[in-house]
């Protein structure tokens, strides 16, 4: 009777695919996207603690399994699709290093800025100026961006293994790996790039694991205090977005507003990207190229941002891991249910997500990296007005350490490139206001 239910509400017949295929693509797309849980916490405590000197590690990675497990339910629900989402890779390494640190921004006060942007994305969403917004910026930016940010989470990944020191000559080298932590980080990103390449289904959540547990062997890193353990709520985070935007001073809401945007931008052209990928795949797309039941897609991603920026976590958005439950033939919303479901159950395994030292994150970042580099095929290097604005973010955010700096520098040479090539008429009015805004905020921060 409950399978006739399931394929009732799924349309598992309609979708040419069995309550089985949808398990099993749901196990594969966890076990592909696990490595979020351990890595995304290490990289908002990071910055988390330079203000607030307490490990708030697990109670990070408690709001990553509850976004994570909204977010998929709700688009296995609303929109049917086998698409699962988490805190995304790239705008945590944003709010962490360029917000939080760089732009000193109180933690508290950054998470209601990633409230605001999951209320605005609703607001977006329902109204239907999404479209506009995505069609505002141009293509390569949106690559050059996505790159960026993977060559950006790639350096921090070397760095947090120290892999890459810094040197008062050449300002970073390669380190002579006489300690543990580069030999591990070097060692497991080699093992997970060889998985990876032999597509083997949950590489990088093998790869981070299995570096961990040699850390813990050879003494690199303490052993897990437990295996199993009841999750405790996350008094320090939850609800701190709400407070932090009580906090917001005068001098704070030119950036409060600049990162907000950003987080916007970024979370819009990251869903959106996704969406395309894995449908594509999947051969959800209209002969229009348009994705049906996308209003139910893109409200499963805002209200996930709400929730997970209320229990303290980044921006929550789709993740093109889902290709691999695709892959085997997952076809509705039931996948992500699945991936949903594992999200929650992985609550009671926290003492071993806790333990889980920096280094061995390496292999994830590195590897995602990868995964968001590759794209740059896509952008149109023989005409210098596109190749030359989207070098310059792809070359300034890992050498300035900052993801805005490199937005900045997007968005203001765009334009003026455009512009003394006789190429106005290629340029959104909307980037004019933002290179000016991006100006604006060199001469006033």
């Amino acid at each position: 009777m409950w399978q006739l239910r399931l394929d009732t509400w799924f349309q598992l017949e309609r979708a040419k695919t069995t309550l089985s295929t949808e398990l099993l693509a749901g196990l594969t797309t966890f076990l592909t996207m696990a490595y979020i849980l351990p890595v995304n916490a290490q990289i908002l405590s990071s910055a988390i603690f330079l203000q607030q000197p307490q490990d708030l590690r697990g109670e990070l990675i408690i709001a990553t399994a509850v976004s994570a497990a909204v977010g998929s339910i709700l688009m296995g629900l609303w929109a049917n699709y086998p698409v699962a989402l988490a805190p995304g890779m790239g705008i945590n390494a944003f709010f962490a290093f360029a917000v939080v640190q760089q732009l000193q921004i109180p933690w508290p006060l950054a998470l209601s800025s990633v409230l605001l942007e999951g209320v605005i994305f609703i607001v977006l969403t329902l109204s239907g100026v999404r479209s506009l917004v995505v069609n505002m910026i141009p293509v390569s930016l949106k690559v050059a961006i996505a790159a960026g940010v993977g060559l950006f989470i790639a350096y921090i990944g070397l760095a947090n293994a120290e892999i890459i020191v810094p040197n008062a000559v050449t300002k970073t080298t390669l380190t002579q790996f006489h300690t543990w932590p580069p030999i591990l980080g070097a060692v497991g990103t080699l093992v997970t790039a060889m998985l990876c390449a032999r597509e083997v289904k949950g590489a990088i959540f093998f790869g981070v694991l299995g570096t961990a547990v040699v850390g813990w062997m050879v003494g690199a890193a303490p052993w897990p205090t437990g295996l199993v353990d009841w999750p405790r709520w996350p008094s320090h985070l939850f609800g701190q977005a709400v407070v932090g935007l009580g906090s917001l001073r005068p001098h704070q809401v030119s950036s409060f507003l600049l990162v907000t945007l950003v987080l916007l931008f970024t979370d819009l052209f990251d869903t959106v990207g996704t969406l395309s990928a894995v449908s594509v795949q999947a051969g959800f797309l209209t002969r229009q190229g348009h994705l049906p039941r996308s209003l139910g897609a893109f409200m499963a991603d805002a209200v996930a941002t709400v929730v997970g920026a209320l229990f303290g976590t980044s921006t929550v958005t789709t993740y093109i891991e889902s290709a691999a439950g695709i892959a085997i033939g997952g076809r509705t919303g039931l996948t992500a249910i699945v991936v949903g479901g594992l999200f929650v159950l992985s609550l009671l395994f926290l003492p071993i997500a806790t333990a889980i030292p920096a280094f061995a994150t390496t292999p994830a970042l590195v590897l995602v990296g990868v995964f968001m580099v590759r794209s740059i095929s896509a952008i149109p290097w023989q005409d210098l007005t596109e190749a030359i604005p989207a070098f310059l973010v792809m070359l300034v955010m890992p050498l300035s350490y900052s993801i805005s700096e490199g937005l900045a520098v997007g968005f203001i040479s765009y334009p003026l490139v455009k512009w003394a090539s006789g190429k106005t008429n290629e340029v959104h009015p909307a980037l004019w206001v933002l290179a000016v805004v991006f100006v604006g905020h060199y001469f006033w921060r």
